[in-house]
């Protein structure tokens, strides 16, 4: 039997010990090793697993529904119908209205003689921001109205609840002209109103439309008739 140099068998028991040690070692690591809910050898399941994605989604899903409860309830609108912007807090609806420059001159937002109506629960603010587009000069009133139609001079038709971009003494023939805007505010108890412009001739040419102020709205929305 050959007999073996001492070095040689030195490097056959290092790769012996060598080869034990890779193999104890890819055995330990093909088991998981679980901290926790840390998995050591799937670090994408555990990046994964992280509440990050799960709170964005939750607080994604929570703003969702605190928002369609705030702001308002579809379901409980009638057919046709969408809903106006408010505030459910200090009971305000935002009502934006433009005379518009396409269509006939004596329109708010491209309707006339009636055909938009709005809806808003009792009691509520209505926060009009009108803007005239028209190169005629008109304002914005809301009317409560004794007549079934406006006439030249609205005032004689009821009383003024509102008067923007004009005054209840000069509407009718102050106003604003094109590309001018203006806001005011108005609480509206239950009833029917019209809002028009007053300048003389104006509404009974087409330019009004109708609110509603009821106690069975809940959610304002608004109609195109």
């Amino acid at each position: 039997m050959a007999k073996l140099d001492t070095p040689m068998v030195v490097a056959i028991v290092i790769a012996v010990i060598l080869v034990a040690v890779a193999g104890y070692y890819i055995a330990v690591r093909s088991t998981p090793v679980n901290v926790g809910n840390v998995t050591e050898t799937l670090p994408p399941v555990n990046t994964t697993s992280t509440t990050m994605p799960t709170t964005n989604t939750s607080t994604t899903t929570n703003t969702t529904s605190t928002s369609t409860s705030n702001m308002t309830t579809t379901s409980s609108l009638p057919s046709g119908a969408t809903a106006l912007p408010y505030n459910s807090a200090n009971k305000t609806v935002f009502l934006y209205i433009v005379a518009s420059s396409s269509g006939q001159p004596f329109n708010f937002n491209g309707t006339s003689n009636g055909q938009l109506h709005v809806y808003v629960p009792a009691g509520w603010t209505v926060l009009v921001h009108f803007t005239n587009q028209e190169g005629l000069t008109h304002n914005f009133l809301i009317v409560s109205n004794t007549t079934a139609t406006p006439g030249d001079d609205v005032g004689q038709d009821g009383s003024i609840v509102l008067a923007v971009g004009t005054t209840t003494s000069s509407y009718l023939n102050a106003g604003l002209s094109s590309g001018q805007s203006a806001t005011g505010s108005a609480t509206l108890p239950a009833g029917i109103y019209w809002f028009v412009c007053g300048i003389e001739g104006h509404a009974a040419a087409g330019m009004w439309g109708v609110i509603v102020s009821s106690t069975s709205v809940t959610t304002p929305y608004y109609l195109m008739g």
